[in-house]
């Protein structure tokens, strides 16, 4: 099965292909890593610390190296670029929280978009890179609040300092796409995905940890907005569609470095009350309660994704529909709770 997974998925583009991931300590990079070691590549990674306890990362078979460092430390990133000589960069390394952003506005500009910028430049005067994979948000889109999905073609935007970052960070992609990346030898892509949720999320200000913590807590969880639309998706299934599109970047296949949508089906984009509902009935622990937010923050209510040019273009397709993705979600969790809490 091992060589299978190796020699077979995504056309075994990845074995012994040294691939740096900035944010594998984060929740989607770690479980990235873990497919990437699956595969056989070559894995480096560079973040700083995991920034919950518990967290996925401390989790996995850390058998590949992971570096500490910030991706504002230049002459850091620049030594590891040096060193390791990586062929695909997976950029994830962000300050990826909404509230968080409210607060500390300069922290996540910086970390969004210089720090990419930083990426950016270190990759296009590292020899070795061939590929990089600029992964930002559904958030980086001018939100209307229209009831049908964004397209890659929309204006880029954002209300929260978050949002905007993510759409800064798309436009910077742009920019380095089309000024030094337009030749073939190195070619930029960037991702927006959904709503992600899966075992290992210990993120404040998120639904299914703030479930779970209250679990653990013998607590109520309190949500703010439970009508809230999202386009609700399992961690797996966008990262599937960053690994499909970094194997066609590999190959050097230029009509791929663009931006894409990876979400779930329409169906998927359901109101956070759903979600809950569907929660409780897999786990009866979960309480909760609604409560109204005295902090004046901006939160969309309405966001959806069109991804039918991955579908079409890619071939790429979300496998699970919102109640598998939930079901295994609910199941790591309850899993991972016998033991912890």
């Amino acid at each position: 099965m091992e060589n299978l997974v190796a020699n077979k998925l995504f056309g075994g583009i990845y074995k012994n292909k040294t691939c740096l991931v900035t944010g594998d300590t984060g929740f989607k990079g770690s479980w990235l890593v873990y497919w990437l070691i699956k595969m056989e590549a070559n894995v480096i990674g560079y973040s700083l610390e995991p920034i919950t306890q518990p967290n996925h990362y401390n989790l996995l078979d850390q058998s590949y190296i992971s570096i500490r460092g910030d991706i504002n430390d230049t002459t850091n990133l620049q030594e590891v670029f040096n060193k390791y000589k990586p062929e695909i960069i997976f950029h994830l390394a962000a300050q990826s929280l909404v509230r968080y952003s409210y607060e500390n506005p300069i922290e996540t500009f910086q970390t969004n978009v210089i720090g990419t910028a930083n990426v950016f430049e270190i990759s296009r005067k590292t020899k070795s890179v061939k590929a990089i994979l600029n992964i930002t948000s559904d958030k980086c889109y001018e939100n209307k609040e229209w009831i049908w999905g964004y397209r890659e073609n929309d204006p880029m935007g954002g209300y929260d300092p978050y949002s905007a970052s993510k759409g800064c960070s798309e436009l910077l992609t742009s920019s380095y796409q089309k000024s030094f990346f337009n030749q073939g030898e190195k070619l930029l892509a960037s991702a927006r995905a959904g709503n992600v949720i899966g075992g290992g999320d210990w993120a404040e200000d998120r639904l299914f940890p703030d479930m779970v913590r209250a679990v653990g807590n013998n607590e109520v969880v309190s949500i703010r907005n439970p009508f809230a639309t999202r386009p609700w998706q399992h961690v797996l299934e966008p990262l599937s569609g960053y690994l499909m599109l970094g194997w066609r970047l590999l190959e050097g296949y230029n009509e791929y470095a663009q931006g894409w949508n990876f979400g779930p089906e329409m169906d998927n984009n359901v109101s956070v009350e759903t979600v809950i509902s569907k929660s409780t009935q897999l786990w009866n622990k979960i309480k909760h309660k609604t409560h109204k937010d005295n902090q004046d923050y901006h939160e969309a209510n309405l966001l959806m994704l069109d991804c039918s040019k991955a579908i079409k273009v890619l071939k790429w397709l979300p496998i699970w529909d919102l109640n598998q993705s939930i079901e295994k979600t609910i199941k790591w969790y309850r899993n991972f709770t016998k033991t912890k809490f």
